[in-house]
């Protein structure tokens, strides 16, 4: 018995061992994600996304809230209690007093249901069933907003990475440049050829360019760790970016057609909702100018029977009651006048807002696209920079080589070469970027 337990518990160790090892190893391996998936993991897991859901999930249940209004109200009351003597004062100023005992005794039994069921309120409850509706629109489309807003930070972050990237590539084949020039300068230095000087300053170029290496790799760390937490992924993932077609999109359309879409994006729809909410919250103001009419009715189980007048009748008696009320404020005709007053106000305001808010995505889109164009021109500038900077390169190292020209030059030019890289590569991924900004502007990148 004891045998078979040890050998239980040594396979169970070794099982746990096993799929330890493996969850560990797997914890290890780097995962590689498209932008697509990212975008779809995002809108999934992204904890902005879910708290607006979370909103207008509640904005539907305040809509069932509101329509609750129309249905009866309904209490019921019991009481018991016990009466005292009855003292009765017939001189006046407490004089003259004789003391009398209620029949049956002291004891007091009412048990009363009521209902009230609201017929015409001014429209009220109408106006406040719209106005959670026209909430609740809103709701859903803040969540076109929020998704959209976090598909572009998600876009931004690959291709801030991406850019990274091909920067590493470009400082990783500087480094192996500034090592064979080093070889050369140490070679020249041994033949007498250069001084220690030019020795020191292509070490000094080299570190450099290491130092530039490690700085750009600890940015790739940083901007994958927010890419992880915009995800909502495991601490302990490893994730890379797969950047192939990354750079592929569609050419964008003419001006006007953004600028038509823009006029119906994510944020104007939500103005244009706020100016029907302040109307729907102004005719509810103006409904306390009428009349509540309401069905009531009760019905009553009482003891003892006081009906009559006496208390001489212990007996137990039922009653009901059933009719249309009605209740005018006259009050309001003079209070509501100042509460329409600002009602009025508030639809101005935001119908101000709405302008307000049309004119800034409209210059915000006039800018993106301005610089999306800037962007356009600056391409055949890079590759011509690119272009120009090789042909220096390639000139200054054969002086160099022939020791025509000193270290300082060929330092330059190759600095000048990297920039130029680096240059062409970041104007293609800041054009694509732009183009993402533009659909963004114009409410339809989410689409």
């Amino acid at each position: 018995m004891n045998q078979s337990r040890i050998n239980f518990s040594k396979n169970y160790l070794l099982l746990f061992l096993f799929f330890h090892g493996i969850t560990s190893l797997h914890a290890q391996q780097v995962s590689s994600i498209s932008l697509n998936d990212a975008l779809k993991i995002a809108k999934e897991n992204n904890k902005t996304i879910q708290k607006s859901h979370i909103e207008q999930r509640i904005s539907e249940k305040e809509i069932a809230v509101t329509k609750n209004l129309r249905l009866p109200e309904i209490n019921f009351n019991a009481m018991y209690s016990r009466l005292s003597d009855l003292t009765e004062y017939e001189g006046g100023f407490f004089s003259d007093k004789h003391t009398y005992t209620p029949e049956p005794g002291t004891l007091l039994y009412d048990a009363v249901t009521k209902f009230d069921v609201p017929l015409y309120a001014g429209n009220k409850i109408n106006n406040a069933i719209k106005k959670s509706k026209e909430e609740n629109e809103i709701a859903k489309i803040k969540i076109e907003k929020t998704e959209s807003d976090i598909q572009l930070q998600v876009i931004a972050t690959f291709l801030s990475i991406y850019k990274m990237i091909e920067l590493q590539k470009i400082i990783g084949e500087s480094i192996k440049e500034e090592q064979e020039r080093l070889k050369e300068v140490k070679a020249f230095k041994t033949f007498g050829t250069v001084t220690k000087n030019e020795v020191l300053r292509s070490e000094l170029q080299l570190s450099d360019r290491e130092l530039n290496s490690l700085t750009n790799k600890k940015n790739i760390r940083i901007a994958l760790q927010e890419l992880k937490t915009v995800l909502q992924l495991p601490e302990e993932s490893e994730i890379a970016i797969d950047t192939t077609g990354l750079l592929d999109i569609a050419p964008l359309k003419d001006y006007d057609f953004y600028f038509k879409e823009t006029l119906q994006n994510e944020e104007m729809r939500i103005a244009n909702r706020e100016v029907d909410v302040k109307k729907t919250e102004l005719k509810m103001v103006k409904g306390n100018y009428y009349p509540k009419v309401s069905l009531f009715g009760n019905y009553n189980l009482k003891y003892p029977d006081y009906m009559l007048f006496t208390l001489n009748r212990p007996y137990l008696y039922t009653i009901g009651q059933i009719g249309v009320e009605a209740t005018y404020n006259l009050s309001g005709l003079y209070k509501n006048k100042a509460k329409v007053q600002v009602a009025n106000l508030k639809v101005d305001l935001q119908e101000n807002e709405s302008e307000l808010v049309k004119n800034e995505i409209v210059d915000k889109l006039f800018r993106k696209h301005t610089q999306y164009q800037e962007i356009l021109d600056k391409l055949p500038v890079t590759d011509k920079a690119l272009d120009l900077a090789n042909e220096n390169y390639r000139i200054v190292k054969v002086k160099y080589l022939n020791q025509l020209v000193l270290i300082t030059e060929m330092i330059d030019a190759d600095n000048a070469l990297l920039q130029a890289k680096f240059n062409k590569v970041s104007t293609r991924i800041d054009m694509v970027m732009k183009q993402y900004e533009l659909l963004h502007t114009a409410g339809l990148l989410n689409k």
